[in-house]
C-alpha cells in the first residue's frame, strides 16, 4: 500500500510540467518563422502606386530574385466595450491603413550582410521605385528568447516618399 501511495504522489508531482521542458520551464511550441525579408510600405503615394514588388538578394557572389505579393496593411480600431465589468464584451474593427506589406521567402538567407535591391512596380508594369541597400538578417524568436531561434529575417521599410530603409 505504501508503494501505491508513493507512486500516486510521484504521478501527481509530475502533473503541471510539460514533457521535455526540464521541470517547469515554459514549453516551446512548433510555431516557425520562415527565412526571408518582409517589406512594409507606409501609407502614401508610394504605397498607392505599388502593385507588385521583387527583391533581388546578393551574397557570396550570387544574386537571386524573389517575388513579393503586396497586400493591403490593416490595423485594429477599438469600438468600445458593452460595460465596465470584467466580463463585458469588447470589440474592434479592422480597417485598411493605406499602406501595403509583403514577404519574400529566401530559404537560404544567411545571417551575414546581404545586398538587396527592392523594385516596386505599378498596375501598368512600370517601375515606381528601385533602391539598393545592405542589410544583415537576424534570427527571430517566435516563441520568445527562451526557445530556439528561427529565421533569420530582415525588414525593409518604404517611407511615404518611397525611400527604402533597413527596418530591422
Amino acid at each position: 500500500m505504501r508503494r501505491l501511495s508513493l507512486l500516486a504522489l510521484l504521478l501527481v508531482a509530475g502533473c503541471g510540467t510539460s514533457a521535455g521542458t526540464g521541470g517547469g520551464q515554459v514549453a516551446c511550441t512548433e510555431i516557425g518563422a520562415p527565412r526571408g525579408v518582409s517589406v512594409d510600405l507606409a501609407p502614401g503615394p508610394s504605397a498607392a502606386a505599388a502593385s507588385t514588388a521583387a527583391l533581388e538578394a546578393c551574397w557570396a557572389g550570387k544574386c537571386r530574385t524573389y517575388p513579393l505579393e503586396l497586400s493591403p496593411s490593416t490595423e485594429a480600431i477599438d469600438t468600445g466595450c458593452g460595460g465596465d465589468q470584467p466580463d463585458a464584451v469588447c470589440s474592434a474593427e479592422v480597417r485598411e491603413t493605406g499602406g501595403k506589406h509583403g514577404f519574400a521567402t529566401v530559404d537560404d538567407l544567411p545571417e551575414l550582410p546581404v545586398r538587396v535591391t527592392l523594385t516596386i512596380t505599378g498596375d501598368d508594369g512600370a517601375e515606381t521605385s528601385r533602391q539598393t541597400l545592405d542589410i544583415t538578417p537576424e534570427p527571430v524568436y517566435p516563441n520568445g528568447p527562451h526557445c530556439p531561434a528561427m529565421g533569420p529575417q530582415a525588414k525593409l521599410t518604404v517611407d511615404a516618399d518611397g525611400t527604402v530603409r533597413d527596418g530591422t
